[in-house]
This record gives structure tokens, sequence and C-alpha cells, in this order.
């Protein structure tokens, strides 16, 4: 068996590939780097799988927090794992937009799954998932409820600030001008998409275009990214996992060399 973990800063993520180079199983934590996350999501790949760690042949970690995980036998890029994972579950894909809870990045890959260009967005929470969870707490809602609010907009509320503190400030005005809750959450879909758009100018996207992290589950922020970058825009199969399945894909080939 080939691990790979993916640590960030909200969740672990953890993927196990067999002897075959098939994914065996994939498991989401909500806890990130510093906690036991990383430990719980490797101890449920391993229970789905039926194996014990003695049947890890070799483990890569990925993600923020890579480097504290001792029992990995190397770490590599979360740009490069995204862009194996994906490559791996979807062969036409060209770019990558994938959304965390703290960073953004779009990815620009060949048909092999190597990496050509890539752009991050890491200082800012703007265009992140962790926007997201601001909005929706102005909004009075949960962040799985934002998709089906947004789906019930009647306009565009358009919010100019790409600074999440004061995108807060501008939502808190729009909602005591009148604005529907619903209008607002359509906006701060389009304002994330926006910026997005902006990134996959500069790192020059291609037509096939597939989603990861866990804003790619909001099936609103999929459908504005479509219309705004002019391309269809898909979520990734096990969108949340990508990065580790990518991890577990470079553990098969660096053992298999």
């Amino acid at each position: 068996m080939y691990l790979g973990i993916d640590i960030g800063s909200s969740s672990s993520k953890a993927a196990l590939v067999n002897h075959e180079k098939e994914l065996v199983a994939t498991s989401v934590v909500n806890m990130g780097t510093g906690t036991r996350g990383p430990e719980e999501a490797m101890n449920n790949v391993l229970k789905i799988a039926g194996v014990t760690r003695e049947d890890i042949h070799y483990t890569i970690a990925t993600g923020y927090g890579r480097v504290t995980f001792k029992e990995a036998d190397s770490q590599i890029t979360e740009i490069s794992c995204h862009a194996k994972g994906v490559s791996f579950m979807m062969k036409d894909v060209e770019t990558i937009i994938d959304i965390g809870g703290q960073d953004a990045k779009v990815i620009k890959i060949d048909k092999d799954g190597k990496v050509k260009n890539f752009v991050m967005n890491e200082k800012c929470a703007a265009g992140t998932g962790r926007f997201l969870e601001v909005m929706a707490r102005v909004l009075g809602c949960k962040i799985d409820e934002l998709s089906d609010l947004a789906d019930k907009a009647r306009i565009n509320i358009p919010i100019s600030s790409v600074c999440t503190v004061f995108a807060e400030s501008e939502v808190i005005s729009r909602l005591a001008s009148g604005a529907s809750i619903e209008d607002v959450a359509r906006g701060a879909h389009l304002s994330i998409a926006k910026r997005i758009k902006g990134m996959c100018n500069r790192v020059g996207y291609e037509p096939v275009v597939a989603m990861t992290g866990g804003v790619a589950l909001n099936r609103n922020m999929v459908s504005v990214l479509s219309e705004e970058l002019g391309v269809s825009v898909s979520a990734a199969p096990h969108t949340q996992s990508a990065g580790a399945i990518g991890a577990a894909i470079f553990a098969y080939e660096k053992a298999n060399k």
C-alpha cells in the first residue's frame, strides 16, 4: 500500500493506493495541522482498506503541515500533488482551481499531470473558504447553506471590497439598505469568482477546468465560476482529497521506480 497525507490549515486528508495503482480509500477529517487530524485520517483509510501500518510501503506528505508528519518518507508541495491527483482522476484537465480554507491556487498542467505554471493567493483570505465562512456568519446561515441561498438570488449584489474585513462591513451595509440575503450570497460567490478569474488570466488558463478543495462542494460557486470564465468548470471526484490522492500516486511511483 502507498499512502498520501495532505495536511491543511483546517482539515487533514488521506488516500491509499494499492500495488496496482488503484485508489483504495480516502478520508477527510476536519482538523488540520497541529491536531490529531492527520493521524485520524490515516487510521480511517487503513480501516477502510482492512490493512495495518505495516502494509504501507511508502508515504508522502503534502500541504501546509507536511513537515510535521514524521511518518512520511518524503514531502512534496501541494501544487504538484493536486496536479498529479487531478490528472490521475480526470485525464483531459488542463487547468485546476483549488480553493481551500486559507488560500487559493490556479494550476496549469500538461497532459501528463506536470505543472506548467501556477499562481497562489496565500496572503489574503479574500477568494478563499475563509471568505465564505465570514459571509455565512454575517448572513446568519451555515456555510453549506450558502449555495442554496445564492441559487434563489434575483439579482447580483456586487461586493467590491477585495479585503475580507472590508467586505464584511460592505455586506452589513447592503443588508441594512434592504438587500436580500439571497442576493448578497450570490454576490459573495461572484466576488470570489472575479478574483479567481484574475488569477486564471495571469496563468493563462486552458478550457478544460477542474475545481478542487472544500469550496468545490458549493454548487453555486462552481456555476458562477463557469459563467465568469466562460468555460465549463467541474468539481473533481474526491474534490477534497485530490492532493492526498496525488501524494499517494507519487508514493507509488517513487517506491516502484
